[in-house]
């Protein structure tokens, strides 16, 4: 298995050339490669509306069709399916359970954008339905669940693209970067620091009536069945003054049982870029340096209470990679990255990429092409057209799972070492902590009763 993992980029690099150039380069935003006519787009459902599923949806009208959406909370649904209707000029079909889509045999592909804890069991179930997916990050909730994506992967030979749009997105800046290092003009690369931002502490959330319009059984799913808890007032520092639900909707990032944090957040995105400026190396040891939560945690690693956030909101940890460089992972500071050589040093983030070797292009600039040979080809408009390219080439996609298992693994270990209090040594080849049989039991959770994942 690490030997696919390993030569994935390879992989995609032939495909994404075959598809770039059998394309003429970048394509029209009228079809898809393949797809030589309106009624030949492909076509697409969204799983998760909220946030992020809007977002790639509305992104990638022009590039497919969709028939369908779903979503557990009503309200939420039937606005989008107003919103998309106007978009596409075409009313999608509404379903509030997922498998209604999954059922379809004219769906091609979904596009799952629910809470993480149900990404690995909707992702599964679709590509078991024979569906393409495109699932947003971080792709899973555990380290066992992202074994278990790759097996059904390999089984179904489906089509798999992980939303980390920065690989594609983002005015091309983090491939900038990568070029910089793999030119090397920074030297050798010694450190790298993510800055991935936090979250403020916690008021206390009580137990709330569960709105009308949302299915909160469905919601929870595969996590534990516990009360609905929300504030109805409004507090600023969590999402700019939008209403504080506690467990769904805005706030599920900030619980243990749904996600990992800004860990698992802004972490599958800037680690992302670090692990691949750095020849998709992985971890050796993940210390904990310094950390804060805002609730009280016992001996085993779990909080003691429930009515408040329980993620990590101040963290420092430092990661040994296997190849001798160390990656920092931290909220202080500015979100991005910075890159830090033998020679020099420089920061990439959506907005910006600075620094003298970022200054020095001007007199020396990087080889023609460099951008492309990162990317594997010609770079596309968006990310999901990447990920329809990849489908019709048979090729992975630029986010594959195997690249983004391996990378995420370190963003789990962070907040399995935090919760545990102590340093973890990683078996990066067996995929397990090295002698410590407590913090191994962190890599998978049993789904609830009911939600187990179907594999039929």
């Amino acid at each position: 298995m690490h030997r696919k993992r390993s030569l994935t980029r390879r992989g995609f690099v032939q495909g994404t050339i075959a598809a770039g150039l059998a394309s003429g380069g970048l394509l029209s935003s009228g079809q898809a490669f393949g797809f030589q006519s309106p009624n030949e787009r492909p076509v697409f459902a969204t799983i998760g509306l909220r946030n992020q599923g809007v977002t790639i949806t509305n992104k990638s009208t022009k590039f497919a069709d969709f028939a369908a959406l779903a979503d557990v909370d009503s309200k939420v649904l039937g606005t989008n399916v107003e919103k998309l209707e106007k978009r596409q000029g075409k009313k999608p079909d509404s379903y509030g359970d997922y498998r209604r889509v999954l059922d379809r045999k004219d769906i091609d592909a979904v596009m799952i954008a629910t809470p993480d804890h149900w990404h690995t069991k909707v992702a599964v179930e679709a590509m078991l339905a024979g569906k393409h997916v495109y699932c947003e990050k971080p792709l899973t909730l555990t380290i066992a669940e992202g074994k278990l994506i790759e097996q059904v992967k390999k089984k179904t030979g489906r089509t798999f693209q992980v939303g980390t749009m920065q690989r594609t997105e983002s005015g091309q800046r983090f491939l900038q970067a990568i070029a910089l290092v793999r030119a090397g003009r920074i030297g050798t690369v010694k450190k790298v620091t993510c800055g991935i931002g936090g979250f403020g502490p916690s008021p206390a959330i009580p137990v709330a009536p569960v709105p009308a319009e949302l299915d909160w059984d469905m919601w929870l799913g595969p996590a534990p069945k516990v009360p609905y808890r929300a504030l109805a007032e409004m507090r600023k520092g969590y999402g700019g003054g939008v209403p504080l639900y506690s467990n769904c909707h805005y706030a599920f990032r900030n619980w243990h049982a749904y996600s990992g944090g800004k860990l698992t957040d802004w972490g599958a995105h800037h680690v992302d870029i670090a692990c691949w400026a750095l020849n998709q190396d992985r971890a050796r040891k993940v210390t904990p340096l310094n950390y804060k939560f805002d609730v009280e945690y016992d001996k085993n690693g779990y909080p003691l209470v429930d009515d408040k956030y329980d993620i990590a909101i101040n963290y420092n940890i430092k990661v040994d990679m296997l190849n001798g460089a160390e990656l920092l992972i931290t909220n202080e500071g500015d979100n991005g990255i910075l890159f830090e050589g033998t020679k020099g040093r420089f920061f990439v983030n959506r907005g910006k990429i600075v620094g003298k070797p970022v200054e020095d292009l001007a007199s020396n600039p990087l080889p023609g092409g460099a951008v492309e040979e990162v990317y594997g080809g010609p770079v596309p408009e968006n990310h999901t057209l990447n990920f329809i390219q990849a489908i019709n080439a048979k090729r992975e996609p630029i986010s594959d799972v195997w690249t983004h298992n391996q990378m995420l693994e370190i963003c789990h270990l962070s907040n399995i070492a935090m919760r545990l209090g102590r340093p973890l040594e990683w078996d990066a080849d067996k995929r397990e902590v090295v002698g410590d049989k407590q913090a191994n039991s962190f890599l998978a959770r049993e789904n609830r009763k009911g939600y187990e994942i179907s594999m039929s």
